[in-house]
């Protein structure tokens, strides 16, 4: 299991074994870089053993609290071992960081499992009548003999829905996600399941009176958040794409004290995809130690397999996080912070004004249901205009009924073209939503959308391709947009604070004057690769391949699935690139991995 999860950490190996029980962990070295910090790591008594992938930014702040512990190292996976032995599971409550972590008590034979709020570091579990298998990778677990590998059929539906698999389900039968937020206590074979966070419970302390008194507010938690994640005993980075977000970060890291930052941009040759001027505005502004990397198209997918290599789990979406990584990891940079969250948390998303727009045509959902359906009959064909049927045809425009139309990549009506797997289980994702209705409505707009995101896209496809393609490098990157302090202030703010202006203006005025007119004022790009135009051409071959095989599938119908790629390399603009390429990816990943 270690050994197929060793990029994950390539510095150390341990193991420790107590009856029942068996634990083993792969290290990447980042803070106490001494063999002593090495895990498995028990308490000087012997009784606590723990195992944590991640980092726990205030665990400097948090020692104090736990002077009557005999520390041993720097580490903060000591800390998180003597807060757990003095509060309990209450010590996630003071935890912030990323982590997957795992405490065994010797004297009571009892096994404590947790996972970060957001979802950062994964946590997957193999359950029957007489054993539990977890690891942070599926592939770990279907090295443990008798776990058979099937696909599950509900799990990829979800998949084509969304292009990645969300809670509670993995791609093989049987292994399950562990949710975010949430731990686990195992005890003379029972379990007992508690969620401690979650982001549609949230109302911070705060008056919200006075404009100016947020931003100071907003300022302060991003500079502390920065502040917390250059915590390291190794040198760190950072992605700048010359956006507002990762310039913010930029910005921000030097203003907490790291005065030349190692910054890294990917340019292109193609001028619609290259952001690289506005990245290099940034780093003369804060001299940063700037590395450019030119990347052409032919090294990209020269890189191609082994990215998809990399996917422990099959996602649409990915591949560019696996050649960023590559490339900065090859600078030998070790940690790196990212830009990712700002536009979930400061609405720079589309889906936000989409949704704003919606409600504020609520009216329409006051006509009957038929003349709702005649207007959707005139709609024609193609994706968009299915999204644009589905959205009429719901019983309201509120958040758990919209927001899952949204970001689908395959509506029904698609899903039942191409596959038999359409009304397997339902739309799990879609029926959570539901159940969080009550506590949805309490939020402002805005925020409905952030805790849909938190627990949709961002938590089950742009967190997890983050984590399973930069862990693949073992580089490890954080984000300080996912900081639990700052996430539950800002979506607490009103909405009329939070109403862009011009692009993430609530977060652009509250750090003025750190970020040029020229920055925030650009055209907004998006990290994109050429995908439409690589899968007609230098791809073509190798997704008429898989597009053949997935086609004889059994739950794939073959003949609807070839015409449809037909006629998207025919030029058909009602069929996007990722619907054919979600098929591609699937195809590879079962073969590469075996799955029956």
């Amino acid at each position: 299991m270690t050994d197929s999860m060793f990029h994950r950490g390539p510095d150390a190996e341990g193991f420790f074994i107590d009856r029942e029980l068996g634990l083993g962990h792969r290290r990447l070295s980042i803070i106490d870089l001494s063999a002593s910090a090495n895990q498995p790591f028990q308490d000087v008594t012997g009784r606590y053993t723990i195992i944590f992938n991640g980092e726990i930014y205030n665990y400097v702040e948090l020692k104090p609290f736990l002077s009557d512990y005999p520390f041993r190292t720097h580490s903060d996976t000591e800390v998180i071992l003597a807060g757990y032995i003095k509060w309990g599971d209450r010590c996630l409550s003071r935890l912030r960081g990323m982590f997957t972590l795992i405490i065994w008590d010797k004297q009571e034979r009892e096994l404590f499992i947790a996972r970060d709020r957001l979802g950062v570091k994964p946590l997957y579990y193999f359950l029957d009548e007489n054993r539990i298998v977890f690891a942070s990778e599926v592939r770990a677990i279907s090295k443990v003999g008798n776990i058979p590998k099937k696909i599950d059929k509900t799990a990829v539906a979800e998949y084509f829905r969304y292009q990645s698999i969300g809670f509670p389900f993995s791609p093989i039968e049987r292994i399950r996600q562990l949710e975010a937020g949430t731990w686990l206590k195992i005890k003379k074979g029972y379990i007992q399941k508690q969620k401690y966070w979650d982001p549609t419970d949230k109302n911070f302390d705060f008056e919200f009176t006075n404009k100016k008194d947020v931003e100071d507010k907003i300022r302060e938690l991003m500079l502390q958040s920065v502040k917390r994640r250059l915590v390291s005993d190794v040198p760190v980075g950072a992605f700048l794409s010359g956006g507002i977000d990762s310039s913010a970060v930029v910005a921000l890291m030097v203003e907490a004290g790291d005065r030349t930052p190692n910054t890294f941009n990917i340019s292109f040759d193609e001028s619609e995809f290259d952001e690289s001027k506005y990245a290099e505005i940034i780093a003369k502004k804060f001299n940063t130690n700037h590395t450019q990397i030119r990347l052409r198209s032919h090294a990209m997918l020269d890189e191609l397999n082994h990215a998809l290599d990399a996917m422990d789990t099959p996602s649409g979406d990915g591949i560019n996080t696996y050649v960023v990584s590559k490339a900065i990891q090859d600078k030998g940079i070790r940690v790196a912070l990212s830009g990712v969250g700002g536009d979930e948390l400061f609405a720079g998303y589309p889906i936000f004004l989409n949704y704003i727009h919606l409600m504020q045509k609520r009216w329409i959902w006051d006509a009957p249901k038929l003349f709702r359906n005649l207007a959707g009959a005139f709609l024609g064909k193609g994706e968009r205009k299915d999204r644009m049927r589905q959205l009429l045809m719901m019983p309201s425009p509120n958040i758990e009924n919209s927001y899952p139309v949204f970001r689908q990549i395959l509506s029904p009506v698609s899903l039942i073209k191409l596959t038999n797997l359409n009304g397997i289980d339902e739309d799990t994702f879609s029926n959570q939503l539901k159940q969080k209705k009550a506590a949805l409505a309490k939020l402002p707009f805005y925020s409905q959308v952030t805790a849909a995101e938190y627990l949709g896209y961002t938590q089950q496809t742009l967190l997890k391709d983050i984590d399973q393609m930069s862990m693949a490098q073992s580089l490890e990157i954080r984000e300080p947009f996912f900081d639990q302090d700052l996430v539950e202030f800002v979506m607490s703010v009103p909405d009329h604070y939070k109403a862009p202006i011009y692009p993430k203006s609530l977060l652009v005025e509250s750090i003025k004057p750190l970020l040029p007119a020229e920055i925030v004022h650009r055209k907004k790009q998006g990290f994109v690769f050429p995908w439409n135009q690589w899968i007609r051409t230098d791809l073509r071959t190798f997704c008429d391949q898989n597009i053949s095989r997935m086609a004889q599938r059994d739950f794939v119908h073959g003949d609807k699935l070839k015409f449809t790629w037909k006629s998207f390399l025919s030029g058909d603009k009602n069929i996007r690139w990722v619907e054919v390429w979600s098929f591609v990816v699937l195809n590879y990943w079962m073969e590469k991995n075996g799955i029956e």
